[in-house]
C-alpha cells in the first residue's frame, strides 16, 4: 500500500476548513470512507489518521494494559484530543479549535504525508523545528537507517 507523502502548504478558512492535498486523498482506501481522525500529534502538529488506519490504532490502544499508568495516560491523552472530521466536497476537513490552538495554526497550514497518517502544522512552527534540530539530514539517516 502506497503511504502519505509530500507536503503542500494551504489557506486555512475563517472556519477552520483546510484542504488535504488531492495526491493524499488518492491514497485514502475506500475503508475510511472520506473521513479522518484528528488528533494531537508530536512537535506541536495535528495528527489526521484514516478511518481505516484509525480503528488499528484503536485495536492497538485497546490491548494495552490499563493497569500500567503510562498506558492510561497515553490512551486518555490521545483520544481526549482525537475527533472524526470528513472530507467536503472540496476536499476539506475542518480543523477543531482546540487542536489549532495546540498547534499554533491560524490562518496558514503546512500538511506533511507521514506515511500512515497525515501530520498539520502552522509552516512557521514547522521551520521552526526543523531549525532546532540538532543532527543534520545525513546524520540523522545513518543513525535511524544505518546497520
Amino acid at each position: 500500500m502506497a503511504g502519505f507523502k509530500g507536503q503542500a502548504e494551504y489557506a486555512v478558512d475563517e472556519k477552520g476548513r483546510v484542504a488535504i492535498p488531492a495526491k493524499m486523498r488518492a491514497v485514502l482506501k475506500p475503508e475510511a470512507k472520506g473521513t479522518f481522525v484528528v488528533t494531537r500529534g508530536f512537535e506541536r502538529c495535528i495528527f489526521a489518521y484514516p478511518l481505516d488506519r484509525w480503528e488499528h490504532m484503536e485495536a492497538q490502544m485497546m490491548s494495552l494494559n490499563l493497569y500500567h499508568r503510562e498506558a492510561r495516560d497515553f490512551v486518555r491523552l490521545i483520544l481526549r484530543w482525537a475527533e472524526e472530521v470528513a472530507l467536503d466536497k472540496q476536499g476539506r476537513i475542518v480543523l477543531p479549535k482546540p487542536l489549532m490552538e495546540y498547534a499554533s495554526i491560524t490562518d496558514r497550514a503546512l500538511i506533511i504525508g507521514a506515511l500512515d497518517h497525515v501530520e498539520i502544522w502552522d509552516p512557521v512552527v514547522f521551520e521552526q523545528y526543523v531549525n532546532a534540530q540538532p543532527a543534520d539530514y545525513e546524520t540523522l539517516a545513518e543513525q535511524v537507517m544505518g546497520v
